[in-house]
């Protein structure tokens, strides 16, 4: 196993196993004889829960993802007909990002979207992962310039620098705000677009645990009912058994009473036959 192939196992896993699995593959590298891979493996940090959904995003949502780079270089390349593309990738990702969050058992609040929106916008400023190999955050990104310009609500901000269609001004400094200022349009649009798509997918979930609660219900319900039948049959099958066997007593009790009747009556017969014979030498005596 390579070290790059250990991160990508490593950044895929369960947040909960991390450490656990950091732990099992940093031993996997150094048995296969590199010491140093394993040792840089092992100082990895543990990546916040809105990082490691991004990581997620990417190693399960590639399209999109890429969409979001390919939207954002267009952006910086001066094509504003992108606006609209690149907001619709941060709304498929911001989407997916719930979808992930929930179906792990983890809370998707509002503060953990916003702060994988940001890291997402940073990605896409920076048109990449660098430092970081692809999918192995272990920390949030903030997207660059935003202390320089002045702008304190940096969670609804994407900066894309160098916009070839900026208009000329005197300095570097305006035309980094006016790229903000209108890259922070298409994400105000773009949370404003996301909200119906959230609160959509979310009534979704919560339809999809109501019904999954109530096959549950059901199931044992119907277990109940079965395990119910079940005893009833256990126990007339066992009175059953107990009535066969009375039965067989009460035959074979008959079967010795016919026995013993047939004696008796052929006991009863030689002494019929006894009392003819003295009968008849009683009369023969009396002529």
């Amino acid at each position: 196993m390579r070290y790059d192939d250990a991160v990508a196992s490593l950044f895929q896993v369960p947040l909960d196993q991390f450490v656990t699995e950091r732990k099992r593959l940093a031993g996997e590298l150094k048995a296969a004889g590199d010491k140093t891979g394993a040792a840089k493996l092992g100082k990895l940090a543990r990546p916040p829960i809105s990082a490691w959904v991004v990581d997620q995003l990417w190693w399960h949502t590639r399209a999109a993802f890429e969409a979001l780079f390919e939207t954002a270089r267009r952006l910086r390349n001066g094509e504003r007909d992108a606006t609209a593309a690149h907001r619709d990738a941060l709304t498929k990702l911001r989407v997916q990002a719930t979808k992930i969050l929930t179906e792990a058992g983890h809370g998707a609040t509002e503060a953990t979207l916003r702060r994988v929106t940001l890291t997402l916008s940073a990605l896409a400023a920076a048109g990449g992962w660098d430092p970081d190999l692809p999918g192995a955050l272990s920390a949030d990104r903030d997207p660059p310039g935003f202390e320089a310009i002045g702008i304190s609500n940096v969670s609804n901000v994407i900066a894309f620098p160098g916009n070839r269609d900026a208009r000329p001004h005197a300095t570097a400094e305006p035309a980094r705000e006016r790229d903000a200022t209108e890259t922070t349009d298409a994400t105000e649009a773009a949370e404003a677009d996301h909200g119906d798509d959230l609160r959509k997918h979310r009534e979704a979930i919560e339809a999809q645990r109501r019904q999954e609660l109530e096959a549950a219900a059901e199931a044992r319900r119907a277990e109940a009912e079965h395990a119910k039948l079940v005893a009833e049959r256990h126990r007339i099958e066992a009175a059953l058994r107990t009535a066969e066997g009375d039965v067989a007593q009460r035959e074979r009790e008959v079967a010795r009473l016919e026995r013993d009747l047939a004696t008796a009556r052929s006991m009863v017969a030689k002494a019929r036959a006894t009392v003819a014979d003295l009968e008849e030498r009683l009369a023969q005596l009396d002529r």
